[in-house]
């Protein structure tokens, strides 16, 4: 009998005796249940998974149905509050300001006497004197001339926003609640998003409302958090799947096996932990360096709560995701790959770079797409770490102080006043812009590479 198992097992080795062990193992479930069923107890038995299998096909079905509605909800509110009718009011008539030029309208003006206006107007404004100061206004653009009539001295604010659905089904009902509620009003259609959004600073008024400094701490920060998380990432993913199984020192196999296990259990942490580390370790500890003033920058935060610490911060939020699936992308690259490359008479670290990496990078690409999405929209680790709520100054560095845009959305949404909900919902907009397009592009990157390999 000793020598019969002898034999066997050498003719099976490898992935045949594996075969034959899963042979083997299903014989004995077979005649530890029994026999195979026949006849009508046999059509019974397929009858009824086949009744199982629809019920889950339905429950996939109404499962994935009810998702689709529940997204295309989300983005028809969003659009809803972008778009649609407001009651503007101003503090001083049109015809007021243009009837020394014999005209009844702003936009009938011509650029000098759109400048005159402004120049007469400076005694009774701080603000008109500094942008004349700024730059005169003879030299600025009419349309610039006239953004500044409409603010500084019609004194333009929006009363009241409607829906994109009240403006354009209830039409009359609109107009009618407009004349009675605010009777000096004009009521015009208006995008909540356009380019004076993108490319204006937060401001205290609904309307004049920007998100460039948003879009700017954004890109800043998860550029940093990225930089961080993709090479350590990668590289422990390598060391994990390609080394660690192959130490035999008991301490180093212990080690590696606590290392596995945390950064399991990292991958669920709450993100409010990590926002407690990086407040207790980039902020507190590390202050001096994430400031700036280790390296005399100009200006720089005496707290550490800046671009680089927030960054650091999302960047250990992320990482766990990155090494777990660059590690399920390694181990998904066949072993004949390898066995190939050292046949050859490569070094390990030859095959591991020239071999494993290259074929494993598709699914690496997946874990940084789904990386980059999180970091994106994380909110929770950087209110710790020190992001500010309103500013108005765009960050131009590392070290500067900074916000980003879920935060800038937050802070709309908790506004008062109703016309900030709507740029809120202009802000979702851009962030999912954004994140589609990093994303978009993650996404190029790994076919690309797919393809090449």
């Amino acid at each position: 009998m000793s020598d019969t198992k002898n034999l066997e097992k050498d003719m099976f080795s490898g992935s045949s005796q594996d075969s034959m062990r899963a042979i083997r193992e299903a014989a004995e479930k077979i005649n530890d249940f029994g026999t195979i069923p026949e006849g009508e107890e046999l059509t019974q038995n397929v009858q009824r998974r086949q009744t199982r299998a629809s019920i889950w096909k339905n429950i996939f079905y109404i499962s994935t149905i009810f998702g689709l509605f529940v997204l295309a909800t989300l983005l028809y509110t969003i659009i809803d509050d972008t778009f649609g009718l407001i009651a503007v009011q101003v503090a001083v008539e049109e015809e007021v300001i243009a009837a020394p030029f014999d005209k009844t309208e702003i936009e009938q003006l011509t650029q000098e006497e759109m400048a005159q206006i402004l120049t007469d107007a400076t005694g009774s404004s701080g603000a008109l004197r500094r942008m004349n100061r700024e730059m005169p206004f003879a030299e600025r653009s009419q349309a610039e001339l006239e953004d500044l009539i409409r603010i500084e001295i019609l004194k333009e604010e929006v009363v009241q926003s409607f829906s994109f659905t009240d403006s354009l089904f209830k039409r009359a009902s609109v107009e009618a609640k407009v004349a009675e509620d605010f009777p000096r009003a004009d009521l015009r259609w208006h995008s909540w998003i356009s380019w004076d959004f993108l490319t204006t600073p937060m401001n205290s008024t609904p309307a004049l409302a920007g998100i460039r400094t948003g879009i700017l701490g954004t890109l800043w920060v998860t550029a940093i958090a990225m930089l961080f998380a993709i090479p350590i990432g990668i590289g422990g993913a390598i060391y994990l799947e390609e080394y660690a199984a192959d130490t035999k020192h008991r301490w180093l196999v212990f080690l590696n096996k606590v290392i596995q296990t945390n950064i399991n259990n990292l991958a669920g942490v709450p993100s409010i932990i990590y926002g407690m580390l990086g407040l207790a370790i980039f902020v507190i500890a590390w202050g001096y360096f994430t400031s700036g003033q280790f390296f005399n920058v100009p200006g720089a935060a005496a707290n550490g709560r800046t671009i680089l610490s927030a960054g650091l911060t999302v960047g250990l939020l992320v990482l766990p995701l990155i090494i777990i699936n660059a590690q399920e992308a390694i181990r998904a690259v066949p072993r004949s790959l390898r066995q190939a490359s050292y046949g050859l008479g490569a070094t390990k670290w030859q095959t591991v770079w020239n071999v494993v990496v290259p074929n494993a990078i598709p699914g690496i690409m997946t874990g940084i797409i789904l990386a980059i999405s999180r970091a994106i929209g994380e909110t929770a680790p950087l209110i710790v770490v020190g992001a500010s709520t309103f500013i108005l100054t765009d960050p131009n560095g590392i070290f500067s102080q900074f916000t980003v845009l879920p935060i800038q959305i937050y802070n709309w949404t908790s506004r008062p006043q109703a016309q900030f909900q709507n740029a809120a919902a202009a802000g979702i907009i851009v962030l999912l812009v954004i994140m589609i397009a990093l994303n978009g592009t993650a996404i190029w990157l790994r076919n690309r590479y797919q393809r090449s390999v």
